[in-house]
């Protein structure tokens, strides 16, 4: 299992599969942030789909993509989520907006002017375990927690939405089949009641 493709002397294979930790809401949430993002791509004439309720998440960390799942990174990873102390929170996200990457797709999401201080303190939790568990090169980006809801190539300005919440309870460590719209749970850490 290797992503060694752009290195001189390996042959270059496509990714297939994708690992990270995320968290995601109950059905409810699910189903109301669903039906927002539909009536949103209406309001605002974009072509693309909403993303399956029962994908819709916001990922804490990304693990790396990968050609097959690589059993250390799981075994690394689980071991880091077995650390957490943080007790279960709520979450509200109240704004929708795209990242504008200038590709094709750029990502519509959900995202919150509040900031939830609770999920960024899980964050920062979760990465002090990964980097005692091994797995520091994936704790170096900045954190701006988001629900992508679907993929346009038109970029929509960020405007305020009633607020939707959930009570966040576990952290799920997710193989993603890329390109497939599977998510497989690996393994979960219930928060602490």
């Amino acid at each position: 299992m290797s992503n060694q493709g752009g290195l001189p002397g390996f042959d270059s294979e496509v990714p297939t599969d994708r690992l990270f930790l995320g968290i995601f809401p109950d059905a409810r949430a699910a189903a109301d942030i669903a039906a927002m993002a539909g009536g949103h791509l209406l309001r605002h004439g974009l072509a693309s789909g909403t993303q399956a309720a029962d994908r819709l998440h916001a990922t804490l960390f990304h693990l790396g993509d990968w050609v097959g799942v690589p059993a250390d990174i799981v075994a690394q990873a689980s071991a880091a989520m077995s650390r957490i102390a943080s007790p279960a929170f709520d979450v509200v996200f109240d704004q929708v907006g795209s990242f504008d990457h200038r590709r094709a797709k750029n990502p519509l999401v959900l995202t919150a002017r509040q900031g939830n201080p609770a999920l960024h303190a899980l964050h920062d939790e979760l990465a002090t375990h990964l980097r005692g568990a091994g797995l520091g090169q994936w704790t170096r980006t900045s954190f701006l927690p988001h629900v992508t809801l679907a993929y346009d190539k038109r970029v929509v300005s960020f405007e305020p939405v009633a607020p939707l919440s959930w009570r966040v309870e576990e952290v799920v460590l997710i193989h993603s089949l890329l390109g497939k719209t599977r998510h497989i749970r690996l393994g979960q850490q219930a928060l602490k009641a």
